[in-house]
């Protein structure tokens, strides 16, 4: 085909195009929109600022809101991520690349200490029945509880070892029950606190806590009258202040009490500055530390000091050798302890010489301190909080702060908590410890009622089975 011909060629099809009307836009593929929750890139929002400046260069007239509109459907991207990526580059000119790994919260960090209590207090409940529990059976009753929130049995099998819990073969079946170490540690925490009160000793129970500025409270007294906004406005009435959606700035807040109510000038309160679901991760050993130390003067002298065993209580003031020390170093120690061996040992030998000595040389820092002012440190066996009569009083605390928060401003929501601790007097923190020595009571016969059950329920195979071995191993 010569150039004649081609010429002839375009302007026939140019003409057939006119004669059809046939608009360009409308034979190119469709704007690909990002599908929703996707990642955009780096790229991605440099198109969008280009394309925002283009606009605004050649139509410098156009509202914001319209060019918003116009880049989204041109780029396929949402209206929100155009704006939040152009405000992004006036703020700081330039763009980021976005994180691609989603924090998303595991179900067992959605589940906090007093459900994990709640939890075993169900499990107790089927022994004080004199019920042997089952997993089949916990699952149930936890779905059958609206306080509690549904869980996958996989989750609660993890949760239950959390717990100390483990299986014990029994027949054909598994009981749940709780695991020797914590047992001792549940059994000896109750009869040193008992020997305590018998003589006389005053016993301080601390605990930290946590008030979101958000804190409100979820009932509401309703006009039903009312009808609208507008009905509210005509009779005078307000409709008050809108919640917040989210929580919130945090305040982490650490105090100490005793029968005689809260110690005075005990009280710490302090801004979170991570955002976290486990305020204990805002606490440190340093932290603590300090705030103990000042606390300490104002405690009775031989009094006794309740708390739990949070990593930054636990500081310990001679670190003890682990499997990730190396063999120099645990031999180093050994030999500072006075262990002398006269032949080589492999590394395992020597940590199972640590493990001999290992309690007579455990000291903790915040031990030492209280021993130094004839005070001494008792520990909570894990996740016992209806132990720690000061969880009842943090209760109160709280209410008083979403019952009259209004302006949901973190300097207003720590004038009120000081407000709800002055609120907590001294013959209600007699009642909380009262019901706290009912819990240690029903706590310590729990583990015999167990172990009476277990012991006749064997009794009993053996008789069936003929058998003399014991039909009972852990899982």
């Amino acid at each position: 085909m010569n150039n004649s011909q081609e010429e002839c060629q375009s302007k026939h099809d140019s003409a057939r195009c006119a004669e059809t009307s046939i608009d360009v836009a409308e034979i190119l593929s469709p704007i690909k929109k990002n599908r929703k929750g996707q990642f955009v890139g780096r790229g991605q929002k440099q198109n969008i600022v280009n394309l925002y400046k283009s606009k605004k260069h050649q139509q410098p007239d156009m509202k914001y809101k319209d060019m918003i509109t116009s880049i989204s459907k041109e780029i396929g991207i949402g209206k929100r991520t155009v704006i939040n990526t152009i405000s992004e580059y006036k703020n700081t000119g330039h763009l980021k690349s976005p994180c691609k790994t989603k924090n998303r919260p595991k179900i067992n960090d959605k589940i906090d200490d007093f459900d994990k209590t709640a939890i075993r207090q169900k499990i107790h409940g089927f022994w004080f029945r004199g019920e042997i529990p089952t997993l089949n059976k916990i699952v149930t009753v936890i779905d059958e509880d609206p306080d509690l929130p549904s869980l996958p049995r996989s989750t609660l099998h993890r949760i239950l070892k959390e717990l100390n819990f483990e299986y014990t073969k029994r027949n054909r079946n598994s009981a749940l029950t709780e695991r020797g170490d914590l047992v001792v540690w549940r059994q000896k925490y109750i009869e040193d606190i008992r020997r305590y009160r018998s003589e006389g000793r005053t016993i301080y129970f601390l605990d930290e806590t946590w008030v979101n500025a958000g804190e409100c409270s979820s009932k509401v007294w309703i006009d039903t009258s009312v009808k609208s906004h507008r009905d509210a406005f005509l009779k005078g009435l307000s409709t008050g202040p809108k919640n917040p959606s989210g929580k919130g700035k945090r305040l982490i807040v650490v105090h100490i009490g005793s029968a005689d109510g809260f110690v005075e000038g005990g009280l710490l309160c302090f801004e979170s500055k991570k955002n976290t679901a486990d305020y204990h991760d805002e606490m440190n050993g340093d932290t603590f530390y300090e705030w103990f130390c000042g606390v300490l003067p104002r405690l009775k002298e031989n009094s006794i000091i309740v708390m739990d065993n949070a990593s930054y209580h636990s500081v310990k003031k001679d670190p003890v050798p682990t499997t990730a020390w190396k063999k120099d170093d645990i031999v180093n120690w050994l030999k500072a302890k006075g262990i002398v061996y006269d032949k080589p040992m492999l590394k395992f030998r020597l940590l199972d010489k640590v493990n001999e000595i290992k309690p007579l040389h455990v000291k903790y820092v915040i031990d030492e301190e209280a021993l130094k002012t004839n005070r001494h440190v008792l520990r909570l066996p894990p996740y016992h909080c209806e132990l720690n009569p000061i969880e009842l009083a943090w209760s109160v605390v709280k209410n008083h702060v979403k019952q009259n928060n209004t302006t949901f401003k973190l300097k207003d929501v720590e004038q009120l908590l000081m407000e709800g601790v002055q609120k907590v007097t001294s013959d209600m923190w007699a009642n909380f410890v009262s019901h706290t020595i009912k819990e240690e009571d029903k706590l310590y016969e729990i583990d015999f009622i167990t172990e009476n059950m277990l012991e006749n329920e064997e009794s009993h195979i053996m008789t069936i089975t003929g058998d003399t071995s014991s039909d009972f191993s852990d899982e």
